[in-house]
This record gives structure tokens, C-alpha cells and sequence, in this order.
């Protein structure tokens, strides 16, 4: 008896020491809808809304479906992770899907498959679809195995079609041993939405086509209704007890007899202070910090501000305060007991699962002060959100001016000068500050916002990273504004400073040509205003291209027209192919500052862009957008941009 109440224990106890699992984050693909949105006004609310709500779904449900307005301007999402997934883990893995899947913008539908969940939002119902034209296979390692694995692979995906269309939560897992040393891991999943005879078609669909991945060691069968993976690698998090249903009475059982014997009582005991050791060794090898221990930090720092402050300072928050939305969360004006007026970023994940990356951004943020970047003033991370806490400048964002052609009369080339100036001096200190060097990885129009003097603030450091001088460059998950990413950055995923160069540079064309770039609200294909720029810059003719607003005849001088020439010269100099060939950003400063001959820009990337295979999607999202009237929402803020 003795012996099978250990044993029931330390099986029990390798479960719970696992039970945190692998959330499986890794995107397998993603695919956008061709069909532009109708209506920005009303589509971005109804896409965050619906997002909001089957995330709020998914912290007690591993499925979640929203709908959001109607017609062409409504939102059908829904986001589901795998059965094999623990709570927590399953919120790791929608906050990947969720900060990913707004890249489609403007685009009105897509979906993202990622080894832990799915999510998919449209402008129709499509919750019954099991199969479609966008369904394909993705096969992995492409080793080649024996007659005897294919042979395991297609009997447990046998099995895992009648399992998983055959239970109430349309998920099932498998193990097929190939011999000794080898087993075949398999797992299927069907979105809760369909039918029990829709899952098993869906299953059936995928399982064939998964076989086409054979004799290859890996494959996953992506369609419309169901996820299908098999590997030879165990890639399955193990079952939590909770959900185990084949042997629930046997579990029960246990625990009864556990709960009445004091001997067992003792036994456990010293488990739970096992496994609380065990977890505590694994934290001080990561070096992480849980969010109480965050928490307190930040409560004996001077950056910290408690939630009910924040709460009353925006009139627990008011949407007559709202100033934006976008895919982290939702700015708010407010205003504190002493007067200041500050600016609120909401982020949309509490913190108590980003509590490590939340404390890192903060520390990265508040090392750094310029007169040319939007100042930290604090967050907070102690309420039921984490909350980031900036200065308030009413004088909104640059693109609300160069891109209107009534407001960018109130920018005569003085003041545009000083704005590409201003935000050259941040982007130096933030590449070139000792104790903090920083890449941005955001620079756009949208992002430098303008005091009351209309001096350039770089805001948003929410994708900024930090690198050391030892590094060449930075292998990270491409992150920004397509139109605005270096090339290298896009094809290798690889991140130096010469990436803020190339955005800083398509900044300076948009400053002088008012043109946005990459902005299309048609299908058809335009050229991007690099490519633009660059094919007047050869034929000598770039006074074409020139803002009206700043050829009217009291704002420009030949002075200027000099100037404006030579600030074109320098925004092709960022913007060529080659980052060795692009000035660092002193250079840039010096270039701008100093009347001195300027080295010929080679060729830009890209100049054939009808051949490139990447969406032309025109970035709206903001760090704030104000709008006209006292209580109107903006509808665009603030989002990472993936490229497919």
C-alpha cells in the first residue's frame, strides 16, 4: 500500500513540477486577406474590441469568439489555444498571436497559426469553415525516416482523428512507438466552433495531407477548422491533472487516500517544499523576478504611481480621455491632483505574466533623458493592469501635420529643419549614450511628437532594445513599420543602429515631399517614396516633389531650396541598400549642421518593388492621435508591425 501511494505521489509530483509547461509561441504562419478595410473609423474600434474580449475569454477558457459592429466594418474573431496547454501558458501564447496578427492593417482579415494556439479575425462569420482555400502543410526537419515511423506516424494520426472529433474539447494527443529508441508524438485540435462531423472532416483533411510531409521527421497540417502536428520529437506539455478523464476515477481515488493517511500528509509536505525550492533555483538561474518582488521595487523607486491615482487622474478612465488605441493598449490624457498633465499607456496584458519584460522596458526607458525624447515620468505595475506613465504634449504628432495639407502650413521649412534636427540629437544619444545604448527600431512620423514650441520628442520605446558595444548586431523577431525596416533587418532578422538610420532617412523624405510613404488606399500598386525621391534625385527634377505647403512664396528662400536639396541628399544617403554605406546618425547631425559637399547616394533597395513578395501596408497606428473633438476616440495608436 505503502509503496503504491509513493509511487502515485512522485507520478504526481513529475507533473506538477512540469505543469508550467511550454506555451509553444513559435509562428509557424500567418496569412492576410487581399480585401482592404472599409472604413478605418469604424474597423480599428470593432478589431480591438474583439480582441479585448477573447483575450478577457481566454484567461479562463483556452477558446474565446468575439463579434464586433457590422457589415463590412464588423469583427468575428477567434482565438484558441491547444489542449495541452496550461492557463497561463495559453495568454503567453495569444499575447504573441495578439501583438502579431494587427500587421495585416489595413488588410480586413487574416489568421496566425503558432505551435500553442490559433487566432483569426474576418468581416463575416466563418466559424463553421473547416477547409478552404488558404489551408496548406508546413513539414519540418526534413530527415529522412524509416518505412517503420511512417508507418507509426499515419496510425497515430489515425487514432488522433477519432479521438479528437470523438471528445467534448475537440483535442487529442498520442505517443506510437516506432522501436526502442524512437516514438512518434502526434497531437490534433479542432476549433470548439464547428460541429462534432465538421472537426472529423477537418481531421480527416488534415491527416491526409499531413502524410504528403513523409518520410520528414516533423509536419503540421494548418486548415481552416484544426491544427495537426506530428514530430519525433515530444513536443507535448505534459497533462495537467485537472483534465485527466481516463483516469479520473483512479486520480480521485488517490487523493482520498492521501487526504486520509498522515503518513502520506507528511510526504507530501516535504514535495510542496521541494518543488518551491526547486522553482526558486530555476528563478535565480534565469534571473528573473516575480511580480511581487517587481512590485516592490518599483513601490521604493520615485517611478512608481499606484493604480488609484492613475485611475482618478483619467477619471477611471473615461473614454472622453481616451487619445488612441493600438495593438499594446490604450493611451489616456490625464490629469493629477497637482496639476500636471500626464500621458497613459494602458498596456492591454497584466503584468503578473510580462512582469520581467515589463520591469526591463521600464528600466531601459527611465536610464535614458533628452531634451528630444517623450520623458518617463513612471508605472505601474501593482493594480489589475501594467500601466507606463509619460509626459502629456497637446501639440500632437508630426504625421498630423506634414500629412494634412491644412496643417502643414503651420510647418514653414524653419520649423521642419528644427524637427529633423531635433530627432537626429535624440537618435545620436540614444545610439551613442555610454551608460544605455539603444536601438529604437520605430522611427516614423507617427512616433515624434511636438511640444508646445513644436519641438521633435521621439516617443514610444515599446520594441526599443539595448545593445553593447561588443555586438555587431542584434538577432531579434523582426518588429516596426513595413516601408520604414532596413532591408537586412527584413530578410535576416538581424538589428544594428544603421536600422534607425534607414527609418530616420525615409522620415526626412516625408518632411520634405509630404508624402507618406508606402500610402496606398487602392490595390494597385505605387511606388514607394523612396524609389520616388530617388528617380527625381537622378533626372535633377526633386523640386517636383517638394511640400506645396513649402513652396509658397513667404515660407522658402533660395537659402532654403539649398537646404531642402541637401536634406533630400541626406535622407537617400540613410536609405541606401548597403548599411555600411549609410552614415551613423553623428554623421547625419554633422551632414545637416555643416555647409559642406555631400557624397552621391547609391541605389536604394527596392527600386523594382512590383517583384518584391511583402503586402504594401501603410503603418496608421500611433504612440497617441488626438482627435478633434473634446470627446471623440482616435481609433489608430501604437502597434508592432510584422512582415509575413
Amino acid at each position: 500500500m505503502k509503496k503504491s501511494i509513493l509511487v502515485a505521489l512522485m507520478v504526481i509530483l513529475s507533473l506538477l513540477i512540469r505543469s508550467e509547461g511550454n506555451a509553444r509561441s513559435k509562428i509557424i504562419n500567418m496569412t492576410c486577406d487581399q480585401q482592404l478595410e472599409n472604413n478605418i473609423t469604424l474597423f480599428m474600434p470593432n478589431f480591438v474590441r474583439t480582441m479585448e474580449i477573447i483575450g478577457t475569454l481566454l484567461r479562463t477558457s483556452r477558446n474565446g469568439t468575439a463579434i464586433s459592429g457590422t457589415g463590412p466594418d464588423g469583427n468575428y474573431g477567434l482565438g484558441q489555444c491547444y489542449g495541452d496547454l496550461s492557463p497561463q501558458d495559453c495568454i503567453l501564447c495569444y499575447a504573441e498571436a495578439r501583438t502579431i496578427l494587427p500587421s495585416c492593417f489595413p488588410h480586413n482579415g487574416g489568421r496566425i497559426y503558432l505551435d500553442g494556439c490559433f487566432m483569426r479575425v474576418q468581416n463575416y462569420s466563418f466559424f463553421h469553415e473547416y477547409t478552404g482555400p488558404n489551408d496548406m502543410v508546413v513539414c519540418g526537419n526534413t530527415t529522412a525516416k524509416s518505412g517503420l515511423f511512417g508507418a507509426a506516424v499515419r496510425e497515430a494520426v489515425g487514432n488522433a482523428v477519432v479521438e479528437g472529433s470523438g471528445n467534448w474539447d475537440y483535442f487529442a494527443r498520442g505517443e506510437s512507438v516506432v522501436n526502442v529508441n524512437e516514438s512518434v508524438f502526434v497531437m490534433a485540435d479542432c476549433w470548439r466552433t464547428l460541429s462534432p462531423a465538421e472537426c472529423r472532416r477537418c481531421l480527416e483533411n488534415a491527416s491526409a495531407a499531413i502524410s504528403k510531409c513523409l518520410p520528414s521527421s516533423e509536419g503540421r497540417a494548418l486548415n481552416s477548422g484544426c491544427f495537426m502536428r506530428y514530430s519525433d520529437t515530444d513536443f507535448l506539455n505534459p497533462i495537467p491533472v485537472a483534465t485527466i478523464s481516463s483516469n479520473r476515477g483512479m486520480v480521485l481515488a488517490i487523493v482520498v487516500s492521501i487526504v486520509s493517511s498522515v503518513t502520506v500528509l507528511t510526504v507530501a509536505l516535504m514535495i510542496i517544499l521541494y518543488i518551491m525550492k526547486h522553482r526558486l533555483i530555476q528563478k535565480k538561474r534565469r534571473g528573473s523576478y516575480d511580480a511581487k518582488k517587481l512590485s516592490k521595487m518599483l513601490n521604493d523607486s520615485s517611478l512608481h504611481f499606484k493604480y488609484s491615482t492613475i485611475e482618478k487622474a483619467t477619471s477611471n478612465w473615461n473614454e472622453c480621455n481616451k487619445l488612441g488605441q493600438g495593438g499594446f493598449g490604450t493611451v489616456y490624457k490625464g490629469v493629477l491632483s497637482d496639476g500636471r498633465e500626464i500621458a497613459v499607456k494602458r498596456l492591454f496584458f497584466n503584468n503578473k505574466f510580462r512582469a520581467t519584460d515589463f520591469y526591463n522596458e521600464v528600466n531601459m526607458i527611465s536610464s535614458v533623458e533628452h531634451k528630444n525624447l517623450v520623458r518617463l515620468l513612471g508605472c505601474s505595475c501593482s493594480g489589475p493592469e501594467s500601466i507606463l506613465v509619460y509626459e502629456y504634449l497637446p501639440n500632437l504628432s508630426l504625421d498630423r501635420f506634414i500629412f494634412d495639407a491644412t496643417k502643414g502650413k503651420t510647418l514653414n521649412w524653419q520649423k521642419r529643419f528644427l524637427i529633423i534636427s531635433g530627432t537626429a540629437e535624440g537618435l545620436v544619444y540614444l545610439h551613442e549614450n555610454t551608460k544605455n545604448r539603444i536601438i529604437h527600431r520605430d522611427i516614423k512620423a507617427a512616433n515624434i511628437l511636438l511640444d508646445l514650441r513644436l519641438r521633435a520628442k521621439i516617443a514610444d520605446f515599446g520594441l526599443a532594445r539595448s545593445f553593447q558595444d561588443d555586438q555587431s548586431h542584434i538577432s531579434t523577431a523582426i518588429a516596426g513599420t513595413l516601408g520604414y525596416m532596413a532591408p537586412e533587418y527584413l530578410a535576416h532578422g538581424q538589428l544594428t543602429e544603421k536600422a534607425d538610420v534607414y527609418s530616420f532617412g525615409v522620415l526626412l523624405l516625408e518632411i520634405v515631399t509630404g508624402m507618406e510613404n508606402n500610402k496606398s488606399k487602392t490595390a494597385e500598386y505605387t511606388d514607394s517614396l523612396v524609389s520616388i525621391v530617388w528617380n527625381h534625385f537622378q533626372e535633377d527634377t526633386v523640386e517636383e516633389i517638394f511640400d506645396p505647403n513649402l513652396m509658397m512664396q513667404h515660407y522658402v528662400n533660395t537659402n532654403d531650396l539649398k537646404e531642402i536639396k541637401k536634406v533630400i541628399q541626406v535622407g537617400l544617403l540613410c536609405t541606401q541598400e548597403a548599411p555600411s554605406l549609410r552614415p551613423s546618425m553623428s554623421i547625419v547631425l554633422k551632414m545637416l549642421a555643416k555647409d559642406e559637399t555631400l557624397p552621391l547616394p547609391s541605389n536604394p533597395p527596392f527600386i523594382d518593388e512590383k517583384t518584391m513578395e511583402l503586402n504594401d501596408i501603410s503603418d496608421k497606428l500611433q504612440f497617441y492621435n488626438y482627435g478633434d473633438n473634446d470627446c471623440s476616440i482616435a481609433t489608430v495608436s501604437h502597434s508592432d508591425f510584422y512582415p509575413r
